[in-house]
């Protein structure tokens, strides 16, 4: 049974840092997408960032150049490193993994392609 455990959430200030953890259960996470999303009140859900099985990074673009995905393999746990976090960036964040190996580079940012999800981590940034 594959599990998705997200980690890391906290109150920080605007400008400060924050890194999340997705530890993965029950398959390996260098063989599949790993996608991050985010829910604000009131908002739907949206991506954030994903990462594919060759590494390859992609981010929505009110992230862009503040926010990191990566993943370590060994622990089998995958990280988004958020920087110069802004009032806006607050929202319970959630990775997501497909029962698929890959999603096709078009269809990433689509929260229906995603099958298993982590519980969410909240992330409040303080003016």
């Amino acid at each position: 049974q594959v599990q998705l455990q997200a980690s890391g959430g906290g109150l920080v200030q605007a400008g400060g840092s924050l890194r999340l953890s997705c530890a993965v259960f029950g398959r390996t996470v260098r063989n599949y997408v790993m996608g991050w999303f985010r829910q604000a009140p009131g908002k739907e859900r949206e991506f954030v960032a994903a990462i594919n099985l060759s590494g390859n990074t992609f981010y929505a673009d009110s992230v862009k150049g503040r926010f990191t995905i990566s993943r370590d393999n060994a622990k089998n746990t995958g990280y988004l490193q958020m920087n110069s976090l802004k009032p806006e960036d607050t929202a319970v964040y959630y990775c997501a993994a497909p029962i698929s190996m890959g999603i096709n580079y078009s269809d990433l940012e689509l929260k229906e392609e995603y099958d298993y999800w982590g519980q969410g981590t909240q992330v409040t940034v303080s003016s």
